[in-house]
């Protein structure tokens, strides 16, 4: 599962850049408005809004961002549909990739996704031609950067909350969960003491592909301009970067 980690691990430092925070706190606020809409902006019953909101604050989005969008999600100022696909395809290389949107303007997003495809090597798919790939699970990373964890002792908090597997890799704790467990084991491990770098229901690839120099350069791109997209809310693969494709292509 490391491929997943280290991937997260870049894009987490990229979208600490400033010019990435708008961005972010876009895609949050259509997550928080189509949540809301679905089932009511109670986090207590309605889980995807928990999720939702849970991420936002985590990211520090400012509470009048959220209260606003809320207050439209529930026709207070004004009402948008916004409509939830998700496009399939394969990237250079041949690697899987996953991308999921919320958007009012379908003919729109479709063809700025299948032109990100185009522009960087890859192609757009069928529904379903790499999704059986990929399977739903809690994801929690936990730094280990001054080398304070006690790996043994998390171990059995994490399995005694619920885990399905623990790792260490790079300094860093990985947990997974079964989707429906990742709540339960989050809140044990955060009245545990433990911090999260990361925390999310994501879609974790069954096995992970490595990719030449310029098909990794390539795809990293295709990654970068799908993430650039307001309407896109996740981006899925599993291309694993090599160390030295790190070392080389990620910005200092």
């Amino acid at each position: 599962m490391a491929g997943h980690s280290k991937w997260h691990n870049i894009k987490r430092r990229k979208e600490a850049q400033d010019n990435k925070r708008a961005k972010m706190f876009t895609k949050y606020s259509k997550e928080i408005y189509a949540a809301v809409r679905e089932s009511g902006d109670d986090p207590e019953t309605n889980l995807r809004l928990r999720h939702a909101l849970n991420k936002a604050k985590a990211a520090n989005m400012p509470n009048d961002n959220i209260e606003r969008t809320i207050k439209k999600a529930n026709g207070e100022a004004g009402s948008v549909e916004y409509e939830e696909l998700t496009y399939e395809g394969y990237g250079p290389g041949g690697a899987a990739v996953m991308v999921k949107v919320l958007t009012e303007n379908r003919n729109r997003t479709v063809a700025e996704v299948r032109q990100a495809f185009n522009k960087n090597g890859g192609n757009m798919g069928e529904d379903g031609c790499v999704s059986f790939m990929f399977d739903k699970r809690g994801f929690l990373e936990i730094a280990d950067e001054d080398k304070e964890l006690d790996e043994d002792e998390l171990m059995l908090e994490a399995v005694e909350a619920g885990a399905e597997e623990f790792e260490m890799n790079d300094g860093r704790a990985i947990v997974y969960t079964e989707p429906g467990h990742f709540e339960m084991v989050r809140n044990h491990l955060t009245e545990a003491g433990y911090e999260f770098e990361a925390a999310e229901v994501t879609m974790i690839p069954q096995t992970y592909t490595k990719l030449s120099d310029e098909h990794a350069e390539q795809m990293m791109k295709l990654i970068d301009q799908l993430e650039d997209d307001d309407d896109v809310q996740n981006v899925y693969h599993n291309f694993e970067l090599t160390e030295d494709q790190a070392e080389h292509f990620t910005p200092a």
